[in-house]
């Protein structure tokens, strides 16, 4: 007997994991939804896209009675780019936008799965290694949001026994990621031979957990799969790894005709994610590296 192909929604599903997860998951298995804010040209596979603003309940309804979800993965957010200041733009519209889609979702199908990608800049801890059961603070008003979407949702899972998950993302990228954010600026100013923006961003001297995003992509469609109902679920390299190597090794790996100085800057801060629960319940382990996902970004 052929088994009946489940419903996953995927909103922001034209970013980077969106477009890397509707590569990944089984037609044979999924019928996928993207759910996007503005009409592209990069349409993607074996997708139906639904183009909208979140905030607009009604259509998300219409769409949830059309198509039963099974599986919302709510990826969509204003995300501030590196050093961005204008950080008070991303709380109210990204917490309406979180409750509608979560709402909806559950009066849609009570037994829905529902995935929210959040972000490791929630833990209060600012260095060194943290697990799932680290505190968290919001100390800005894009943290702020993330976290009063977790309490809203961990509440109702609470109270309705609901299958909710927050997903804790370490820095992730891939030539899919917007190039507003770190590494895609790094890798654009290596191709223009932008020294002073190189020698800059090298002072700083920024250590980071960094991932290839397929990586991470094939650890979160092991947990659409599993049965088992997480709280909290961190992926990440569960390492450090030296944003001027990267530079480095894009400049020796490419044949760059660029002298940068390897100078010792004092070391900043950085945030470890342990994704020791994640290998051990989905036996997941992460099979590139930020290395091969910067080439990329170059070669794309």
């Amino acid at each position: 007997m052929k088994k009946v192909k489940k419903n996953i929604f995927i909103t922001g599903g034209l970013g980077q994991d969106g477009k890397i997860l509707s590569y990944l998951l089984n037609p044979d298995k999924y019928n996928i939804f993207i759910f996007a804010k503005r009409k592209t040209r990069n349409i993607l596979k074996n997708c139906k896209i639904f183009y909208g603003n979140l905030k607009n309940k009604k259509k998300i309804s219409h769409h949830f009675k059309k198509n039963k979800p099974d599986i919302v993965l709510h990826i969509a957010a204003n995300n501030p780019s590196f050093k961005e200041k204008s950080y008070n733009l991303f709380y109210k519209e990204n917490l309406l936008t979180t409750k509608n889609i979560f709402d909806e979702t559950f009066k849609a199908n009570i037994n829905a799965k529902f995935i929210f990608f959040n972000s490791s800049q929630i833990f209060k801890k600012k260095n060194g290694k943290v697990t799932e059961k680290s505190k968290f603070l919001g100390k800005t008003d894009y943290t702020k949001f993330r976290i009063d979407s977790h309490k809203y949702m961990i509440n109702k899972k609470r109270v309705k026994n609901l299958f909710y998950t927050n997903l804790i993302l370490f820095n992730h990228d891939s030539k899919f990621r917007n190039h507003k954010f770190l590494i895609p600026r790094v890798i654009n100013a290596l191709r223009k031979k932008n020294l002073f923006f190189l020698k800059n961003i090298m002072k700083e001297n920024i250590y980071a957990d960094f991932s290839h995003a397929e990586d991470i992509c094939r650890g979160i469609i092991k947990l659409i799969s599993t049965k088992k109902n997480l709280d909290n679920l961190i992926f990440s390299s569960n390492k450090a790894t030296s944003l001027n190597k990267i530079i480095y090794f894009i400049i020796k790996k490419n044949k760059l005709e660029i002298n940068l100085k390897t100078n010792k800057y004092k070391k900043n801060n950085f945030l470890i994610g342990n994704n020791s629960l994640a290998k051990n319940l989905f036996r997941w382990r992460p099979k590139k590296n930020i290395f091969i996902a910067a080439n990329e970004i170059y070669k794309n």
